[in-house]
């Protein structure tokens, strides 16, 4: 039976920085479906799996919430269960409606649709007859201490704690004093709640927990109903009792919450079918930071643009980035679950990313940093189109019409004016492929003032349409290319990893320390025509170049403005299982 039967009526802690060594594979045992698994077979719940994810609306989801919400949804799915999204509203001056909204989104993008939407504010008046229950049966008091007094007064691991003066208060005067509490009488920091079990034991999350705390701010939800509200460790647990959970999944940083979780459920007598909370290791990710405070400073230092930069890990700035939901689900599935904290390469979620769009995206020829080459023997005034493939993957994607014509625009890096003995591109008296194309040969260079190459001189082989040459003659190289004519102009940003160092923040260092300064360049590039047609939040693959996502906010009814480099097409990740293996 639910205990929500027998009433009468983070999202957890952000993770720290980055600690802990790197792993790059999972043992592939996962504790937490071994452990569901025995207690739907043998334990109280009846074969009943019920899980929630419980983020607090006071800011945006991040991939380490992707990990929880995968595991959380996952196991309650492959037993027919059930996920709750609870929104943890127990603090009111930092949480707001947009947040529920952005995280609602955010929850749907990633392709989970939740059971039930529900709030810890929807339990404020059971927590408070719980809260009185307790204070009758001596297991609650009100204290006067302010916080920093009672935080010195808990002690340390090696310290023990000194009881509160007001710790033997009588049942009825911390009655009269918690329903004066209720009614307003006191200010912020005048009195708290707080439970009464042991100020000497070893675990401090034991010693006497505040319960609840005076804060007169409005509450989105319930405006000015309540002036005391309940803390995460008071409001967490007895919500997971009355909505029915089985198991309460939790990162590891709640591990030494576990006996006060049970503490609660124990002497509230809530029965042998209460939920049962169990800790994972939460998800860390090289060059990155997923502490809320850290990416409120990257935000409020204007380090980035905001929350869904494409260069934050928030799951708004990977989906601006063309990071496809599935393969967030795929990398959250390979890394499975762990008992100890360990921190991933960005790699290998970068690996999941460029296989699916290697699979899907449409292919189409861009340049970055476009050099100018005129073909002098091209008919005069004629504009041809050539035939390319969308996706060699996909035989499905079918191919499109390419203009061609007697100026084109090549990346710059393409052409060596000297070049060495291993670079194989064009180059004065060189021939190179033009992809879907013709062969070119460079005659001759233009040069600016200062002796920069502005414009390449060159012929084509009109026998060699479609990239294959008669005689039989072979080139080195392949390049891409745009028609000056019909080029369209972008604005591409180009990123680099936002910070330097695999660890920001290790041994205690300042992460912000190793902030890359050069981690966004934005080019104006040229592409081809056919790049209209790609629709906001779209992938394509600029032909040798890496995968980029239109930007979210373009006008779907124009031409595209913005494009996001996802990933490059080099498979980092494969270098790195070389290296190491």
């Amino acid at each position: 039976m639910r205990v929500e039967d027998r009433l009468d009526s983070g999202v957890e802690a952000e993770p720290n920085d980055n600690e802990g060594g790197r792993v790059t594979s999972n043992s592939g045992t996962d504790f937490i479906r071994e452990l569901i698994q025995s207690d739907a077979d043998h334990g109280p719940y009846g074969g009943r799996v019920q899980t929630r994810f419980p983020p607090e609306p006071n800011g945006f989801l991040h991939i380490g919430h992707a990990k929880s919400i995968c595991l959380n949804f996952g196991v309650a799915a492959e037993h027919g269960g059930r996920t709750v999204l609870r929104f943890d509203d127990t603090n009111p001056e930092t949480e707001d409606e947009r947040y529920v909204a952005a995280i609602r989104e955010d929850l749907a993008w990633l392709g989970f649709e939740p059971s039930e939407v529900v709030y810890a504010s929807d339990y404020f008046d059971q927590l408070h007859r719980w809260a009185v229950q307790l204070i009758e049966q001596g297991l609650a008091y009100v204290d006067d201490q302010d916080a920093e007094t009672i935080s010195e007064n808990r002690g340390g691991f090696t310290t023990p704690g000194v009881d509160s003066p007001w710790r033997d208060r009588s049942v009825d005067e911390n009655r009269d004093l918690f329903e004066r509490m209720t009614a307003g009488e006191f200010g912020e920091g005048q009195r708290v709640l707080r439970a009464k079990i042991d100020m000497n034991h070893e675990n401090m999350q034991m010693r006497d927990p505040v319960m609840y705390r005076i804060r007169n701010q409005h509450h989105f939800r319930t405006g000015d109903s309540w002036v005391i509200y309940p803390t995460y460790d008071w409001a967490h647990g007895q919500s997971d009792a009355i909505e029915g959970t089985t198991h309460s999944l939790c990162t590891l940083e709640f591990d030494s919450h576990r006996p006060l979780y049970d503490w609660f459920h124990g002497a509230l007598g809530l029965g042998d079918d209460r939920p049962r909370q169990t800790e994972f290791a939460r998800l860390n990710l090289t060059h990155t930071v997923l502490s809320k405070r850290r990416l409120l400073q990257l935000v409020d230092d204007g380090h980035v643009d905001g929350w869904d930069d494409a260069r934050m890990p928030t799951v708004r700035g990977l989906r601006r980035r063309g990071y496809p939901a599935q393969a967030i689900r795929d990398f959250c599935g390979h890394i499975g679950i762990a008992r100890v904290n360990g921190t991933h390469e960005i790699e290998l979620l970068e690996s999941f990313v460029r296989r699916q769009h290697n699979a899907t995206a449409l292919r189409r020829m861009a340049v970055l940093d476009p050099l100018e080459v005129v073909i002098t023997n091209w008919p005069d005034g004629q504009t041809d189109t050539r035939e390319a493939i969308n996706n060699p993957e996909d035989d499905t994607a079918g191919v499109r019409e390419v203009p061609f014509s007697g100026r084109l625009f090549i990346e710059r890096d393409d052409f060596m004016l000297d070049p060495p003995s291993k670079f194989f591109r064009l180059a004065p008296g060189r021939e190179v492929r033009l992809r879907a194309g013709y062969f070119i040969t460079c005659n001759d260079v233009e040069t600016g003032p200062d002796g920069e190459v502005i414009r390449l001189i060159c012929t084509y082989d009109p026998e060699t349409a479609g990239g294959q040459a008669p005689d039989g003659r072979k080139v080195k190289a392949t390049i891409h290319w745009v028609a000056a004519e019909t080029a369209l102009d972008v604005k591409v940003e180009l990123y680099e990893r936002l910070f330097t160092e695999a660890l920001p923040g290790a041994d205690g260092a300042d992460p912000m320390a190793s902030l890359n300064p050069d981690s966004r360049l934005t080019r104006t590039a040229k592409a081809e025509p056919a790049l209209a047609d790609i629709a906001p939040g779209e992938v394509v693959q600029f032909e040798r170049l890496g995968y980029f996502a239109r930007d979210l906010d373009d006008d779907p009814n124009t031409s595209p403005t913005r494009f996001h480099r996802t990933v490059g097409l080099r498979d980092e990740w494969a270098n790195i299982q070389k290296r190491q293996g």
